[in-house]
């Protein structure tokens, strides 16, 4: 049945208030309008900024909202003004756009369109109105993407179309969780051959990172995190060195330097924890060792440190996702993908239906997973 230009009904995953569990419910999908695509979502991925926005972490979303940001699908409809997409292809929705106009667009070093939530807030399409409703209430997008329902409209600038073979189950990882750790230390590090990096939490961006740090050519990958059921996973991704805070006395940081003579020369927070973000920058080589924050903190926190920690050299940067402007790199990092230059196979923890969605989330919660792809 052809459903362009019809409201469609289907089922999505809504966030009625802060610190509820999400609800399965009958939600109603509008056409797509100018510069914008419908897309038959087909997987997606759970991750943690996801959770953060359940439990009040993050502010500046509204309620009720579709959540979900690392998803692969297939375009039903395309709005007016759309050439470059069309009906049936492969794509996958775009936490950071691309519009290709803005002074970041534009710019070579940089990656942050100013159409992100960085700048404006993207609780609402471009036009200031909703795609969802439910129960004749407006629900709002997260991210453009909302691709926690089984049908989502986005901006046709937050949109990537990828290889027609690509397995969806493991091209939503390219949407956010892959691609911001590997970007890390391939674009914003640019990690060198022979060097030592430090890698701090094991989840799925973390794993990322390790991956990323080992096809950089670094020599020592030393992984951190305080669930050891993880090191064999970080081990088989190319760490050298698996260590938990638990097992020391000292700080992590004074562990880490000890171990590497001075200190290593790349570290990677990828929790979102302020006391590990400066561990991260202690941890580093003075004169010559970079940091990188990935984790997203709770945007309440605040973040104190010694200067002198900057003043002897170091250099502490932040990277979103990955440092990759989205439209023009995910289709090439899923074609590398696809021509086995990476493997992201083994990210994958734990694979559910749709409707499972909050087991999925307690797997994150409680540690247990790496990450949790939910099948539509």
């Amino acid at each position: 049945m052809d459903t362009t230009g019809t409201v469609i009904k289907c089922k999505a995953a809504v966030a009625w208030k802060v610190g509820s569990p999400l609800k399965i419910e009958e939600v109603d999908v509008e056409p797509p309008k100018a510069n914008e695509v419908r897309i038959k979502m087909i997987a997606t991925g759970i991750c943690r900024t996801d959770d953060h926005v359940i439990k009040g972490a993050l502010t500046g979303i509204h309620f009720p909202v579709i959540l979900g940001h690392e998803g692969a699908g297939i375009i039903e409809s395309v709005g007016e003004g759309v050439t470059e997409l069309k009906p049936g292809d492969k794509v996958i929705p775009l936490c950071i756009p691309q519009c290709g106009k803005c002074s970041s667009c534009l710019n070579p070093h940089t990656n942050c369109c100013l159409k992100t939530h960085i700048s404006k807030s993207q609780n609402l399409m471009p036009d200031q109105t909703s795609r969802f409703s439910c129960k004749g209430k407006i629900v709002y997008h997260f991210l453009w993407t909302s691709t926690f329902s089984e049908y989502s409209v986005v901006p046709v600038d937050a949109v990537a179309k990828i290889h027609d073979a690509a397995p969806m189950d493991k091209a939503c990882l390219f949407g956010c969780g892959f691609s911001t750790g590997y970007g890390a230390a391939i674009n914003t590090a640019k990690v060198e051959p022979g060097t030592t990096c430090a890698v701090f939490g094991l989840g799925g961006i973390g794993l990322s990172t390790v991956i990323g740090c080992k096809t950089a050519g670094a020599a020592r990958i030393i992984a951190i995190d305080i669930n050891s059921t993880k090191f064999n996973k970080a081990k088989a991704f190319g760490a050298t060195d698996c260590i938990n805070p638990l097992d020391h006395t000292k700080p992590i940081q004074e562990v880490i330097v000890d171990m590497t003579d001075g200190g290593v020369h790349y570290s990677f927070e990828c929790i979102g924890e302020i006391e590990t973000m400066k561990a991260a920058l202690e941890s580093c080589h003075l004169g010559y060792g970079t940091s990188v924050i990935i984790g997203e903190a709770p945007s309440a926190e605040q973040i104190t440190f010694d200067p002198v920690l900057l003043f002897t050299g170091r250099t502490w940067k932040g990277s979103i996702f990955g440092g990759w402007k989205s439209k023009e790199s995910v289709p090439k990092l899923v074609s590398d993908y696809m021509e086995n230059k990476f493997n992201v196979d083994e990210l994958v923890s734990h694979t559910f239906a749709f409707d499972q969605i909050n087991e999925g989330f307690e797997l994150l919660r409680t540690g247990q997973s790496i990450r949790t792809i939910l099948m539509f």
